[in-house]
């Protein structure tokens, strides 16, 4: 698994030594991510250098780079840590408690009337509480990232990450909300539990296939929108990049053969999603019995990988296992989203070389493009579950600010937040209301 590696360096300010030691680096077979020049004084340059290392790689690196007359190697950056060091969200008070009306106000006695009020209307809790704009993220752990089952405790940056990115983003307030427990029944009911605390439910990093099985069940228990977003929130972006990708190439995306190699949670949002939009041939393969029966039962073609791949026009993968495509199975034409994380099944380049016609990973077709105004949306609504119609609009909203050659956008884009919060509100607002 590749891994960010940040080193620091000195060189001496003059031309050829940056090069030089980018030279070394090169030489290790190692692909730069970021350089940045930290500061430069008394003819000097200190280098922030980002690199992806698999764990196993050879450190002789640092060794070598020492030895170039002109740079010295000074020692690894704490970057990553620091900026998760104390954690990435807090709460913070919406109302500046500094008079004692203030306080009696918002608490003690005052909050008593506020209480009441909810107590003989609940509704009035979205107006008087946060509960309107606050999501939990939950997760069990069990299959964190590429990371895999290494429990919610590990997994809790990643929910923090999750929470900050819908604060920053979008304005939602999330809480991350660690469970340990595996059996779909006691997650249901664990969930259950404390949903009234909250507007909606992400569901995050729960293992195929009892993630199915806790999505549905707190669906049917619960009046407000429960998503699980390995499903879902993927299979939207990947919905978007091939809508471009369909219309930059002429072609009929629900008349292709889409082959989905891997068909666990994302894999099979995936394919759902692409049959509820229409697609009409879908090649799938796994190494689990039961996800071929399931995708089998959905009206897909369980085929070898081999098959998939000479046969399929559009070659979705999501199995976290690192260069699973072959080079020479790629055929001309084909698009080749290969999203797992962080090592995709087929490197981009390697696979437009080939001959695709659009290649990307995980990097660019990423779940952050969709989940924030899929839950803004559905929370403006105020709606009870997600829809297929609002899952569909915002694919097309994010298909619609792609530039360039581009799938689709940056996720810093600020508007493209927007778009897609207004894309999902219009879609629920437009559901028959029961």
């Amino acid at each position: 698994m590749k891994i960010p590696e940040i080193i620091i360096v000195e060189t001496v300010h003059q031309p050829g030594s940056l090069a030089k030691v980018l030279q070394v680096i090169a030489e290790a077979g190692l692909a730069l991510e970021q350089l940045v020049a930290l500061r430069r004084d008394q003819g000097r340059t200190l280098w922030e250098i980002t690199l992806e290392m698999d764990e196993e790689a050879d450190r002789s690196l640092y060794e070598r780079i020492g030895k170039i007359p002109t740079a010295r190697f000074v020692g690894k950056s704490d970057r990553v840590f620091n900026r998760h060091r104390g954690g990435k969200i807090r709460i913070v008070s919406t109302v500046p408690i500094n008079t004692r009306e203030v306080l009696r106000d918002v608490y003690t006695p005052g909050v008593a009337r506020v209480c009441l009020a909810i107590q003989k209307n609940p509704q009035a809790a979205y107006e008087y509480t946060a509960l309107g704009n606050t999501v939990a993220v939950v997760t069990n752990g069990t299959a964190v990232l590429g990371l895999g089952n290494i429990g919610a405790l590990a997994g809790l940056p990643v929910m923090e990450g999750k929470a900050a990115l819908f604060a920053d983003l979008v304005g939602i307030n999330a809480v991350p909300i660690l469970i340990e427990e595996t059996v779909p029944s006691r997650v249901v009911e664990l969930v259950y539990g404390i949903a009234s605390s909250f507007g909606a439910i992400q569901l995050e990093d729960f293992a195929a296939p009892e993630c199915f099985e806790i999505e549905e069940q707190l669906r049917a228990k619960l009046q407000k929108p429960v998503l699980h977003d390995d499903q879902h929130g993927t299979a939207v972006v990947t919905l978007a990049a091939l809508l471009n990708a369909a219309q930059r190439s002429g072609v009929d995306l629900r008349a292709s053969i889409v082959g989905q190699i891997g068909l666990g949670a994302a894999g099979s949002g995936i394919v759902r999603l692409l049959q509820a939009y229409g697609v009409r041939h879908v090649l799938g393969t796994d190494l689990n019995a039961g996800a071929l029966a399931r995708l089998a039962a959905s009206g897909g073609e369980p085929v070898s990988l081999e098959t998939l791949m000479q046969r399929a026009d559009i070659v979705i993968a999501c199995t976290g296992v690192r260069g699973l495509i072959r080079p020479e199975w790629v055929r001309s034409g084909q698009v080749i989203l290969a999203l797992s994380n962080p090592d995709p099944e087929i490197e981009p380049l390697v696979a437009r070389a080939q001959g695709a016609a659009f290649a990307a990973d995980g990097k660019g077709i990423n779940n952050v493009l969709a989940f924030p105004g899929l839950f803004k949306g559905a929370l403006e609504a105020r709606v009870r579950c997600f829809s297929d119609s609002m899952l569909m609009a915002a694919a097309h909203a994010i298909a619609g600010l792609a530039r360039g050659d581009e799938l689709v956008p940056s996720p810093l884009d600020r508007e493209l937040h927007e778009k897609v919060t207004a894309a999902v509100r219009a879609a629920a607002e437009s559901m028959p209301r029961s």
